[in-house]
């Protein structure tokens, strides 16, 4: 990749010169780079889908409870949401290829130690390294699309991105289902099954990604990133443990509110006076991004909070093992595979990208609407129909959430950027996993209690909240009210996501559509920075 241009064609002109006269990476050069990027975001998806259809097995495995069910998937959301904008504004201050390829073997590092757990708390433990890796992946990948692909182009290459996801978010199920139920595996190679993926994305990354690395002054905002991870951890902690551990009126609540307010508060002033903010509060002065934010916490609450429920629903509800469960989600990931590379496309040819947004949203609401309306009873014919609308919702709104702000913001901000909307994304789905869990876990005890016999209702009526392994040792008639009850309160947590989703239609209505650009980050960086190049001696670039 050369860093010469042709000045005779300005990029986005209608007569543009070939790729390699421009500076910019050729169709073969992006695959390639492409290759180990989408590898290691394919890991980072398998990881978190390919334990949904095993978290039942697991914790009736380690005795563990129905909060602690909730705990395994919000750990790794949290350490993934308070890691995520600190990975996105070290890449904007060190090399990309670095980042991804440290982020990926703290993921390793993670799952081979999750895979030797003896007990739900240490599984919980080890599944926050996880996260800290999977946080890195989901951002920087990203990050180093963007820097290497201008906005107009990306649309072609996001749809590689949505068949990458979707691949993962079915074969995870199906995967993690055919490990739990192969006797000489079982479920702890769902942890280890992607680390030989991780390996071999290490060695592609190493051969074939090549971005130029920008050396400058580096001032890394360290106090700003602790305020930030103690002031959203003390919130996701206190959203998942109140109610449970202790009631929402308590000293407890105070504490966790108190402090947490407090280290937001610290953070917001460091980031006013850093050089080098972790997030900076500047970006929020454009409408485009903070409505994009907004729509994101939307998305992230409804999509991460409901569908971790679907395989209990499948499971514990209707009956079905493991590996039918995975089977049973492929409607939603077929529409989302198709929505996201088709959308894609579009977006490539015609530039235009807001309705695709707009009707994204609408179909999120909509599938979750209908979603709503299930119970134990309901033909799985329907629940598949009411999945790929669902899925097709999800394809067209996730992926270009994050190309309206990449589009919109300075090319030195293009890290953090991207990684506050992911960061917002997995800040709403972990408060969907905290809130939604609670709601259904209410819900369960309720239907339970008023499905037992007065005598046997005190004894039944915590049925609901206790560990999921006591539902095979309960009598035939408890345990069938109980498999029920499940069945009739997951739909009030589609409800639920409904209502929150129509928050982003809302914001994504208000986005003003700006023409995406043809140049590429790096280019506009490269732009940005000339008069401060011209400047600044000690400012160079290295390869």
């Amino acid at each position: 990749m050369t860093t010469t241009r042709e000045p005779a064609t300005g990029p986005g002109s209608p007569t543009e010169a070939p790729a390699e006269q421009q500076g910019r990476m050729t169709h073969r050069q992006i695959l390639e780079a492409l290759s180990g990027m989408l590898l290691a975001m394919f890991v980072a998806f398998l990881s978190s889908t390919v334990v949904s259809n095993a978290l039942p097995t697991i914790i009736t495995d380690l005795r563990g409870s129905q909060s602690q069910y909730t705990w395994v998937v919000t750990a790794t959301l949290l350490a993934s949401t308070a890691s995520t904008p600190i990975w996105g504004k070290l890449s904007d201050l060190f090399s990309k290829k670095l980042l991804i390829q440290l982020s990926i073997v703290v993921f390793i590092v993670g799952s081979m130690l999750a895979g030797l757990s003896q007990s739900v708390g240490t599984l919980i433990g080890w599944r926050v390294l996880q996260g800290l890796g999977l946080g890195g992946l989901q951002a920087l990948v990203q990050i180093a699309m963007a820097a290497m692909i201008s906005p107009r182009e990306r649309g072609r290459y996001s749809g590689l991105l949505g068949g990458v996801m979707a691949v993962a978010t079915v074969g995870g199920p199906l995967l993690g289902g055919l490990l739990v139920d192969t006797s000489w595996l079982g479920w702890r190679w769902c942890f280890y099954v992607g680390v030989p993926f991780a390996v071999v994305a290490l060695v592609l990354l190493q051969r074939t990604l090549n971005l130029p690395v920008t050396k400058r002054r580096v001032r890394i905002d360290y106090l700003g990133a602790a305020f930030l991870t103690a002031g959203v951890s003390g919130l996701l902690i206190w959203v998942t443990l109140a109610g449970n551990q202790f009631a929402w009126a308590s000293l407890e609540t105070a504490l966790f509110l108190g402090g947490s307010v407090l280290a937001i508060v610290a953070f917001l002033v460091t980031e006013l006076r850093a050089a080098e903010p972790i997030v900076p509060l500047r970006l929020f002065r454009d409408r485009t991004t903070t409505l994009a934010i907004v729509a994101s916490v939307a998305i992230g609450v409804a999509m991460f909070g409901s569908t971790v429920f679907l395989g209990q629903y499948l499971q514990i509800s209707r009956g079905y093992s493991p590996t039918a469960a995975g089977l049973l989600t492929i409607p939603m990931v077929g529409g989302l595979l198709v929505s996201s590379t088709v959308s894609g496309i579009l977006i490539t040819r015609t530039g235009r990208w807001k309705r695709f947004l707009v009707a994204g949203s609408i179909l999120v609401v909509a599938g979750f609407g209908l979603l709503a309306t299930i119970d134990h009873e309901t033909d799985m014919v329907l629940l598949g129909v009411f999945l790929f609308v669902l899925g097709v919702g999800i394809g067209m709104t996730m992926q270009n959430l994050v190309l309206a702000v990449q589009n919109t913001v300075a090319a030195s901000d293009l890290g953090a950027a991207s990684s506050a909307v992911a960061f917002f994304r997995s800040l709403g789905g972990t408060i969907g996993v905290s809130v939604l869990g609670a709601v259904l876990s209410s819900r369960v005890s309720t239907l339970i209690a008023a499905g037992l016999p007065p005598e046997l209702a005190a004894a039944g009526s915590g049925s609901g909240s206790v560990g999921l392994a006591d539902l095979a040792d309960a009598p035939e008639p408890i345990r069938r009210l109980i498999e029920v009850s499940y069945g009739d309160a997951t739909g009030r947590i589609f409800l639920v996501s409904a209502v929150i989703a129509v928050a982003a239609v809302a914001a994504i209505l208000l986005i003003r559509e700006v023409a995406l650009r043809t140049e590429t980050g790096e280019e506009r960086l490269r732009r940005e920075s000339e008069p401060a190049l011209a400047d600044d001696p000690a400012v160079g670039t290295a390869r």
